[in-house]
């Protein structure tokens, strides 16, 4: 473990969000992949250190579950500077694909069997 890493766990969590307590958007489970964008935006503000330190996890698409455990944060603290990230354009977000609302009668028979077996 690095140093930065020691040095964030100091902040408390609503520093880190500013006292927010909600995301400014609905774009994050726990399964959304997460990616630094590089080069970032010519207008972007320098991050601060805990962004900076989700922007060096997010060089490889990392989900947001992986970045809470790695930064040793919960994830409605990710989540919200997250938000921040996402719209100062610094990283991209990547949903899951959606799962089919219709069900699968022969693979739904299939565990009925098998459950029916056990």
């Amino acid at each position: 473990m690095n140093g930065g890493d020691a040095a964030g766990r100091l902040v408390r969590p609503f520093a880190l969000t500013g006292g927010r307590t909600r995301p400014s958007r609905a774009d994050f489970t726990l399964i959304t992949m997460v990616t630094a964008v590089d080069p970032p935006p010519e207008r972007a503000a320098r991050p601060q250190p805990e962004h900076l330190r989700i922007l060096r996890w997010c060089a490889e698409p990392t989900s947001v579950a992986e970045l809470a455990a790695h930064l040793d944060l919960s994830v409605s603290v990710v989540v919200i500077m997250l938000c921040d990230l996402l719209e100062a354009g610094r990283i991209s977000v990547h949903r899951p694909a959606p799962v089919s609302r219709t069900a699968d009668l022969a693979l739904l028979q299939k565990v009925r069997d098998g459950l029916g077996r056990l």
